[in-house]
């Protein structure tokens, strides 16, 4: 078996723009197509001259887009409409309705408003989107002869997903972005036990291990609430979707409950949006919500208005949720320069920020920022950051790799000196091997050859025949079967030994050992034998010992005779067995010389 090769074209030992080329069973896999929030030149882009010099169609086999989020579909209509590529790309329902949204208003941005140049156009965002491929949960999507993938729930976002790809005998999970915790309006990530080839995780918090949701919830509200008690104004960057909605819910029922009047805000359209995508995929929300939407739709806010920037100067006590979350366009941006310098005023960061934004620099302590055209904005409003992000901590990425088994670990989407930290604590804790290349570094992973075999159908039903008596085996653990195994046409299959001798036509001959061992027993050989079946029975409930018609003791292939000898008080114990109940006719011999020698 060839290894798997996988080498980060983004995302590799850094946040933002993930892009990974998977390389398995001869096929070439691209893994997100993302952009970097912190670069305005050409490294915003993944470089596809690794994958090929020009048109990228006969070079790739398919695209998987795992979410709607910029830093993993940004690049697409880049590398479909002006690099070239006309395979296949799939991605779920909701990314699909989702992603070309914040594609045009990325774009509107960047061009419009900053004039930048090599830039994909609407026409080109509506043409890669033609070329998608939208698959359901738990959908096996058969790419070609070869390729097989499957979508799981991955928590996160709307619409987010975990991909498990198998080309022949291998398989990779690639996680995307995930939250192994439920939140107010999506579930934790679930994936099967699948036990892949190479499990590539996100590890955006590789170090962290985040406290009490709880907890986080009351700090967030007792500051936003003494912030427009002192008359200041609360700028809080999100993504049109995700966070903004959890912590919209948060603040409503805060607002309801304390009957506060200073007004809350989010930015002018989305929100409508925003709620017409979970009325149309609200199968994605979690429990609670989608029990009470015919009620009460959640997502209809009282005490939340859409915002006009004309209020951005308004004196007085506001909410702002603005767009994007890293400060480093938009409406947030905007707001921020205004803001900044009043001390009164404060800035919520409630999730993760690139390298490069404005949102970094500020979170690192910067008290002056520069930002585009050179303008450096004072930093005198008070700055928070409170994590409400939507990715896995370490202890949920170590549930993960828990749930699945993988054979090995590589991680994606992660600060370098925190990956190599939480790569220690995976080949410690799990013993296997933990990857984590650069941008542009290949990792070659060796894979454990998978051999396929059939099972009879009459086998399965003497060992359910079995469990029927025994209780059923656990789910979680491998389960032993006896068998020959045989090859008919390239093909393994385990058999019964009589349908197995029966198809090669040959004689069945078996090896049966013999022990005798000299017990001390008064009485009767038959009042000896069923004191042994006492013995023997209480010490073992899952394999009964069933008394025979020759009045032998029977368990499995093993079988007890006893014979009297010239002493009264001695007798002779004959214990024969066949050769795949070895460890079990050492166990009856150990315990019967412990009771009774």
């Amino acid at each position: 078996m060839t290894d798997i090769k996988v080498t980060p074209l983004g995302a590799g030992q850094d946040v933002g723009r993930s892009c990974i080329l998977l390389q398995m069973g001869g096929k070439n896999i691209m893994l997100d197509c993302g952009m970097h929030m912190g670069y305005n030149d050409e490294r915003r882009f993944p470089d596809f001259s690794y994958i090929a010099d020009g048109n990228l169609t006969e070079s790739l086999d398919c695209v998987i887009i795992s979410h709607f989020h910029l830093d993993h579909c940004g690049a697409l209509p880049f590398m479909t409409e002006m690099v070239g590529y006309n395979g296949p790309i799939y991605m779920t329902h909701p990314t699909k309705a989702i992603a070309p949204i914040l594609l045009e208003d990325m774009r509107k941005v960047a061009v419009e408003r900053k004039g930048e140049t090599n830039f994909f156009t609407s026409a080109h965002i509506k043409d890669c989107m033609k070329k998608v491929i939208a698959v359901t949960l738990h959908q096996t999507v058969q790419v070609d002869s070869e390729i097989e993938i499957k979508a799981y729930y991955a928590g996160h976002v709307l619409g987010a997903a975990m991909f498990h790809v198998k080309v022949g005998n291998q398989s990779v999970v690639y996680t995307g972005d995930y939250n192994m915790t439920p939140d107010r309006h999506l579930g934790a990530a679930w994936i099967d036990k699948c036990r892949p080839n190479i499990l590539i995780s996100e590890s955006t918090y590789a170090t962290t291990i985040r406290d009490s949701k709880r907890c986080r919830e009351r700090d967030f509200l007792k500051k936003v609430h003494d912030c427009v008690d002192r008359g200041g104004k609360v700028l809080i960057p999100v993504f049109a979707l995700g966070r903004a909605q959890e912590l919209c819910i948060l603040l409503e029922t805060y607002w309801e409950r304390m009957n506060l009047k200073a007004p809350i805000y989010f930015a002018v359209g989305l929100t409508e949006k925003a709620n017409n995508y979970y009325k149309m995929f609200i199968t994605w929300t979690n429990q609670k919500i989608r029990k009470t939407f015919v009620q009460r739709n959640m997502f209809e806010f009282k005490h939340i208005r859409p915002f006009d920037k004309s209020y951005a100067d308004t004196p007085g006590p506001m909410v702002v949720f603005a767009t994007p979350g890293m400060l480093h366009a938009g409406l947030s941006l905007q707001l921020f320069k205004k803001w900044a310098p009043n001390e009164n005023n404060m800035l919520i960061m409630p999730g993760y920020c690139v390298s490069g934004t404005v949102g970094a620099k500020v979170l690192s302590g910067a008290k002056k920022v520069e930002i585009e055209n050179r303008q450096v904005i004072e930093v005198k409003m008070s700055v928070q950051y409170m994590s409400f992000s939507a990715h896995a901590d370490a202890k949920g990425i170590m549930q993960l790799i828990q749930y699945c088994e993988p054979q090995n670990v590589l991680l994606v989407h992660g600060e370098g000196v925190k990956m190599e930290f939480l790569k220690q604590k995976i080949q410690q804790e799990y013993g296997i091997d933990c990857y984590m290349p650069a941008n542009g570094e290949s990792a070659y992973i060796p894979c454990k050859p998978v051999v396929p075999v059939d099972v009879s159908l009459s086998l399965l039903k003497k060992e359910m025949a079995l469990y029927d008596t025994v209780g059923a085996p656990d789910p979680k653990r491998p389960c032993r079967m006896h068998g020959v195994l045989v090859m008919k046409d390239n093909v393994l299959k385990l058999m019964e030994p009589e349908q197995a001798f029966g198809e090669l036509g040959l004689n069945r001959h078996s090896i049966r050992f013999t022990s005798c061992i000299q017990l001390r027993l008064p009485g009767t050989a038959s009042r000896a034998m069923d004191q042994i079946q006492l013995i023997l029975n209480s010490q073992n409930t899952n394999y009964p010992v069933k008394p025979s018609d020759e009045g032998l003791l029977n368990l499995e292939s093993v079988s007890i005779k006893m014979e009297t000898t010239d002493k009264e008080d001695r007798k002779s114990m004959m214990i024969s067995w066949a050769l795949q109940d070895e460890d079990l006719a050492t166990w009856i011999m150990s315990s019967l010389r412990q009771v009774i020698v």
